[in-house]
Formats: C-alpha cells, sequence, structure tokens
C-alpha cells in the first residue's frame, strides 16, 4: 500500500494500559518516542481495518480532502 507521507499534530489522552502497551512497542522495536510506537503499531496492525471497511478509493478521496483542508 502506498502511503502519502504528511505530519499531523496530535494530542492524545490515553488510558495507563494504552501507554504502557506503547511503551513496550517502543522498546521492543528501539524507537525514539510512543510517537514512533504508535505509527509502527498502526504499520503493523492498520492495514487489516482499512481493508474491511473502507475502499481504497475513498481513502485516496478523504486524503484528498484532508491534504486540501490543511493548504488552507
Amino acid at each position: 500500500m502506498v502511503r502519502n507521507i504528511a505530519e499531523v499534530t496530535l494530542n492524545l489522552r490515553v488510558d495507563d494500559y494504552t501507554n504502557r502497551v506503547l511503551g513496550v512497542i517502543k522498546e521492543a522495536f528501539g524507537l525514539r518516542d510512543k510517537s514512533e510506537a504508535l505509527q509502527k503499531f498502526v504499520e503493523l496492525h492498520g492495514e487489516e481495518f482499512l481493508h474491511e471497511h473502507v475502499s481504497e478509493a475513498v481513502a485516496r478521496e478523504v486524503m484528498a480532502s484532508t491534504d486540501a483542508h490543511i493548504k488552507k
């Protein structure tokens, strides 16, 4: 799957369990921070959600709409 590389800044509030899981992923893959751990998790598991629920055409449309919004 080809991904459009763009950065988005998020302020997330997670529970203790999620925080611990991200910490384990961070250490397991030698990542710099939990942001990279979240990206790794999505890299490993994200496609199963996109494949099941959203067609590639819809995903492209959403990405194009998001890009247009960001440019404003």
